[in-house]
């Protein structure tokens, strides 16, 4: 039987280069029918004044790489290239593709191929040249999505799925959810799909 699950996903997000990995073949492996929702996790970040691994915190953020590039080995996820290149600077980009390429049925795609050049080849998601490899792969004309993404309703789409995950109380990501249930994390993919079953 076909399982609901809704994933909150932000383009940014560190330990989200595991679930981008992996998603599509959990989900055929699993049977799930999965909803994807681009949401801008560090506007909801700012707004409960959480910076989760700042240079600051050095000796968190080199636990996070070590910890990340670990579990993909288990995963037997290609061995990212750590530490990538943090944060972003053009986060807001990445996910505004985001958002019109879900739009398109293609968010999947885009979230794997931008993960893997940036986590693997360095290519900052949101960049110009990532955007331009990724949709290049996909045989999408760069032109064409950025006229898009640019445009006042895309933005829109984004505030809002943003605004709702926040209402839902989506604090980080990627997080999936079964009704109001909330699952925070890429090691708690499988609990949401066993409570979906």
């Amino acid at each position: 039987m076909t399982k609901e699950l809704t994933a909150w996903l932000s383009i940014g997000s560190t330990y989200s280069y595991l679930t981008a990995m992996r998603i599509q073949e959990v989900c055929l492996k699993e049977d799930i029918n999965l909803s994807v929702v681009p949401i801008s996790i560090r506007k909801i970040m700012k707004t409960m004044d959480n910076i989760p691994f700042p240079p600051s915190k050095k000796t968190k953020v080199n636990y996070m790489w070590r910890d990340i590039e670990r579990r993909a080995v288990a995963y037997g996820l290609p061995r990212p290239n750590v530490p990538a290149p943090y944060p972003l600077k053009n986060f807001d980009n990445a996910n505004l593709v985001g958002v019109v390429l879900n739009d398109m049925g293609l968010y999947q795609n885009y979230f794997s191929l931008t993960y893997r050049y940036w986590f693997i080849d360095g290519l900052e998601a949101g960049s110009e040249e990532n955007i331009r490899r990724c949709l290049s792969d996909m045989t999408l004309d760069y032109n064409q999505i950025t006229e898009l993404v640019n445009s006042p309703e895309v933005t829109a789409k984004y505030e809002k799925n943003t605004s709702e995950a926040l209402e839902l109380g989506v604090f980080g990501a990627p997080t999936f959810s079964v009704g109001k249930e909330l699952f925070w994390g890429d090691d708690r993919l499988e609990d949401a799909i066993l409570f979906a079953s």
